[in-house]
């Protein structure tokens, strides 16, 4: 793959990432706790967590293409586990 490639899948990939986990905390959590509809947090839970898999190995090449130092890729890595994290890292570091 040619290095322009790994940071535009990576940029789709942390906001897919961001979207299925904001989609987790704000609709299947409730459908799931309030109205006892456990089936789309199921389905969003592997998709988050596929997602989340593919963020992290992704950031390995990425950070290789862009040169960021240990510190930076920690934070790619953290990023993933705070709402609204790849979003903001997506516009901060990989535009």
């Amino acid at each position: 793959m040619q290095d322009n490639q790994w940071v535009k899948w990576m940029r789709v990939i942390a906001i897919l990432e961001g979207l299925s986990y904001l989609f987790i905390l704000l609709v299947s959590m409730p459908l799931k706790y309030i109205w006892e509809m456990p089936m789309p947090n199921y389905i969003g839970g592997m998709l988050h967590g596929l997602l989340f898999v593919v963020y992290i190995a992704m950031i390995i090449p990425v950070a290789r293409v862009l040169s960021w130092d240990f510190k930076t890729s920690i934070i790619a890595a953290l990023a993933s586990i705070i709402p609204f994290g790849t979003f903001w890292f997506e516009r901060k570091f990989l535009i």
